[in-house]
């Protein structure tokens, strides 16, 4: 395959950079991105002289926006399915990086949402700063979380990734760590030197203490503070009662997060928490993955996501009209469709994959 400028790759010492290079999109990843990413980590894998993989995002901005969610929007305008087969090499990319043997070093500074969390996320060393600002805001265009995240904020301490979900809450770096979604807080004026000494390791070991001797203290984050009232609330059943427990805690905090929950797709609401609950019974990410493939592959088709893509990307508008409009009109079998089995289009990444799940690309 003849590569772009998307991504860009080189070797330093016995670190393989991986720089995420569209800028101008906030490195948004696109299909071609996925599939470069992919080769590049089969080819550090099997390069001995490489102990270690180090993701950056081009740019003073972020690591990355998430998907190109304006190329999803006109593919399902047109009726094609080429976003199906992006986020079946994505999610395929997503326990790739989850599972890839050497040290994978994600530098999360600036903006990671969405996608950018899948490729970031599920590395076994992430680093954030004082400017990481960490969301999964798919709610809030008629989309629900995806590339594990349902699996990652369905791990997080009591019920902090439910909220994160439903209100597509961006957080710091203190929250992030609280959450399970990084490990290291390194600030943005010592990431060069970081980068700078990763590149002189010679061991995987190093690697990981080179990481370690540069982390410090977050600064103080918001949601440990506000544990109480996030973990009685989002515990109810259905999101109808989350929000009435919302509305009547008395918290300040906890009111604006019912507000913020009520403009977003109801039926993306509903079959998020879902999904939450089921990721957490599931057994791996890989699992989660699949499911994700089933709810996602029924959104694709459903009015809201081109709507909330509509309303906050190409009108800019911020008033999407969704369908259906009410919580209460969201049935019992309108979020079951999402998790319907898809037969010979499975994901299959699960131990219970069975037949059409042959990589694409």
């Amino acid at each position: 395959m003849k590569h772009d400028d998307s991504v860009l790759l080189h070797t330093e010492g016995r670190i393989r950079h991986i720089t995420l290079n569209r800028p101008r999109a906030l490195n948004a990843l696109n299909h071609a991105m996925v599939r470069h990413m992919g080769e590049a980590l089969d080819a550090a894998e099997q390069d001995g002289s490489v102990i270690a993989v180090l993701l950056t995002g081009a740019g003073e901005r972020g690591l990355c926006a998430g998907g190109d969610i304006r190329s999803i929007r006109d593919d399902a305008l047109a009726g094609g399915r080429t976003s199906l087969d992006f986020w079946r090499d994505e999610y395929r990319l997503n326990a790739r990086i989850a599972r890839f043997p050497k040290p994978y070093v994600a530098l999360m500074d600036g903006i990671v949402m969405g996608g950018g969390v899948g490729v970031s996320a599920h590395g076994s060393l992430r680093i954030v700063t004082e400017r990481s600002r960490i969301a999964m805001p798919e709610t809030g265009i008629g989309f629900v979380p995806d590339v594990g995240g349902t699996y990652l904020l369905g791990a997080a301490p009591g019920e902090l990734g439910t909220h994160l979900a439903l209100t597509g809450e961006a957080v710091g770096a203190a929250d992030a760590l609280l959450c399970g979604l990084a490990d290291r807080f390194v600030p943005s004026g010592d990431v060069p030197a970081l980068i700078t000494a990763l590149d002189a390791c010679t061991t995987p070991e190093a690697v990981v203490a080179t990481t370690e001797r540069f982390a410090g203290a977050a600064p103080a984050g918001e949601l440990a503070g506000h544990r109480e009232w996030i973990d009685a609330c989002y515990a109810a059943d259905t999101v109808e009662e989350i929000i009435e427990r919302l509305d009547g805690c008395g918290v300040p905090a906890a009111k604006q997060a019912a507000a913020t929950i009520l403009t977003k797709s109801p039926t993306a609401l509903k079959v998020t928490l879902a999904a939450l609950g089921r990721a957490r019974r599931l057994e791996s990410l890989e699992a989660a993955l699949d499911q994700e493939y089933r709810v996602s592959s029924t959104a694709f088709t459903r009015p809201d996501l081109v709507e909330g893509v509509r309303a906050q990307i190409v009108d800019k508008d911020r008033n999407p009209r969704w369908n259906p409009a009410e919580l209460a009109e969201v049935t019992e079998e309108d979020v079951a469709r999402h998790f319907a089995p898809l037969g010979g289009d499975e994901l299959g990444l699960g131990p219970d994959a069975g037949p059409g799940t042959a990589m694409t690309g």
